[in-house]
């Protein structure tokens, strides 16, 4: 039975194009487990479903300022602004809020 934290993996998975094995990662999940995530047949709980949550805030904001299909790269990319770490790095060890923080910053850079 998929409870809202499932269908929150599986929101993720549709807007982001991140992979189940990206979503495993940052939750410290098994790849199976999150694909069973996606499909509704498991739900996170504790730790995993905190990560989780986390990810969606990051991924929901991300997608407004770059192509979705783009947001799996840059999940994974050194991020300058991010002392050359990775976001999903940062999401698995809780360091959720220097991502979001880095978010902020190019949210109020201009477009050219």
């Amino acid at each position: 039975m998929a409870t809202a934290f499932a269908s929150e993996a599986a929101h993720i998975h549709e807007i982001s194009h991140l992979s189940a094995a990206d979503i495993a990662w940052a939750t410290k999940a098994d790849e199976s487990t999150a694909r069973a995530w996606i499909r509704g047949d498991r739900s996170p709980s504790g730790a995993r479903a905190d990560r989780l949550v986390e990810l969606s805030a990051i991924v929901e904001r991300a997608v407004n300022l770059m192509e979705a299909t783009y947001v799996p790269v840059w999940m994974r990319k050194p991020i300058g602004l991010l002392d050359d770490r990775k976001p999903l790095d940062l999401v698995r060890s809780g360091g959720y809020r220097q991502v979001l923080r880095a978010i902020s910053s190019l949210e109020g850079m201009p477009v050219s």
